[in-house]
């Protein structure tokens, strides 16, 4: 499935679109800027200096072009028959005081807001994008996890340490994937191997991966608003490969010790499972054996029925959480997508869960108890996350339903043909080609998931975020 662009030219609807942006972010209580408090106790927090130093060590970053909050950072190299994953954290919890000013923010924003006109950051950007974050070139203090690999690549050992480090290359996804289709050397040059590996044993575990087009919404160089839905690069799965086995090890690192917080989903239902199926069987791509996860990894990018059959898919990866424990491990422990016990450990920069997670793990991964603050205010975290996920969700959906609108606005009494990708009733999602826009939609009687119908745009609301189709 190929980038595509969509772009609200200047216009009347350009600045009605800028307005209704602005109002929805006053909505969500999501301000941009941080308390006079916080941003000086940001401002004069510094992080003690490691003993460990793994500064020899030529670590690299791997993120979108133009990032400056920068989580993680890896080394790989071949051990024997195996490897050796090197994967720094930044190290929040050093530089955040518990209780402090920064930490009482933080705890009400939850997480990085991504607005279309700007990012909303969970902490100031003189430690989100300065002395906290991974950026090249400069030393800073880390949270290294360390882990062995054999030939297959199944974790055979690893560990936590709080280290300082200095990356030596600061890479994006574009650039690197074009590097590795040339099969050139550099610090990403075993993540395809490794990267493979991990997803065979995912596979093995019976995990699932969806793997959905991102859809983004663009601020152009002109001040101009557009929708960008691109597929995830094969680089960018080989790099979450590393953060999902860190969060693995995160897990079993909690459970153990009997403290902690685990980012959960459960397991599809019979009834989930029957409406998926019959959902691949109307779009003619019928899931007829293995488990979802087999059955999701060999859909063909290139199929225009891949898209919604993805769409369909997603009604099984429903019900994620947090789960906080102190004491008793909880039984059914397991996260279905990944197959396995999993935590949030690798991006404090713009996640507030993750900060726990690592405090707690350092500790008990050298044989401490676990910090008091983080013991003490761990069952307020599924709370508090949840509530910033669906902030999250309200923005982007509605920045997404604005500029959809902005981009129709100037078809509005002209007909368009939309992919049907899902039914709903008398309604489906329908999917537009040009310009890029996802809605609901009236449908004739007999169409199919799949099926290409002609639609007369009646409304385009901008402020509401509202668009109204008729059947052609």
């Amino acid at each position: 499935m190929p980038q595509r662009r969509s772009h609200v030219a200047p216009s009347a609807a350009q600045t009605e679109l800028a307005a209704a942006l602005a109002s929805l972010r006053e909505s969500l209580d999501a301000p941009v800027e941080f308390p006079s408090e916080v941003l000086a106790e940001a401002e004069a927090s510094t992080a003690a200096t490691p003993d460990l130093d793994l500064r020899d060590i030529p670590f690299a970053t791997l993120d979108p072009a133009g990032s400056r909050d920068l989580d993680q950072a890896f080394h790989l190299e071949r051990a024997g028959s195996g490897y050796a994953v090197r994967y720094a954290i930044a190290d929040v919890p050093a530089f955040v005081t518990p209780g402090g000013a920064v930490d009482t923010e933080a705890r009400r924003r939850g997480q990085t807001l991504y607005a279309a006109d700007g990012r909303i950051p969970l902490h100031p950007p003189v430690l989100s994008e300065d002395r906290a974050s991974l950026l090249p070139d400069v030393d800073r203090p880390a949270l290294v996890w360390t882990f062995a690999l054999d030939v297959e690549g199944v974790v055979t050992d690893f560990r936590l340490e709080r280290a300082l480090i200095r990356s030596r290359a600061q890479l994006d996804y574009v650039s690197t994937q074009q590097a590795l289709d040339r099969y050139e050397d550099g610090p990403a040059g075993l993540l395809p191997e490794i990267g493979a590996l991990r997803l065979e044993q995912e596979r093995l575990r019976g995990g699932a991966s969806l793997n959905l087009p991102d859809e983004e919404v663009v601020r152009n160089a002109d001040g101009t608003y557009g929708i960008e839905r691109t597929s995830p690069l094969p680089v960018e799965e080989w790099n979450a490969q590393l953060s999902l086995m860190t969060g693995m090890a995160a897990a079993s690192l909690m459970l153990d010790a009997g403290v902690g917080i685990l980012r959960t989903m459960p397991e599809p239902d019979d009834d989930a499972f029957d409406a998926f199926r019959h959902q691949t069987e109307a779009l003619g791509r019928p899931w007829t054996s293995g488990t979802y996860g087999e059955y999701l990894r060999a859909l063909d990018r290139a199929d225009p029925l891949t898209l919604p059959v993805l769409q369909a898919a997603a009604s099984l990866f429903r019900g994620a959480g947090y789960l906080a424990f102190d004491g008793t491990p909880p039984k059914d422990a397991v996260q279905a997508a990944i197959a396995a016990p999993y935590a949030h450990v690798t991006a404090p920069l713009r996640r507030l869960v993750d900060r726990w997670s690592l405090a707690i793990c350092l500790e008990t991964s050298n044989g401490r108890e676990a910090p008091a603050w983080a013991r003490e205010s761990l069952d307020q975290l599924p709370a508090l996350m949840q509530e910033s996920g669906q902030r999250a969700s309200r923005l982007n959906a509605a920045t997404i339903n604005c500029v959809e609108a902005a981009l129709l606005t100037p078809l509005v009494g002209t007909e368009i043909d939309a992919t049907v990708i899902e039914l709903r009733g008398e309604r489906a999602q329908i999917q537009i080609a040009d310009p890029a826009v996802t809605a609901s939609a009236p449908i004739p009687a007999g169409v199919k998931p799949g099926d290409v119908v002609r639609l007369r745009i009646l409304r385009a609301d901008v402020a509401l975020g509202e668009v109204e189709f008729s059947a052609g």
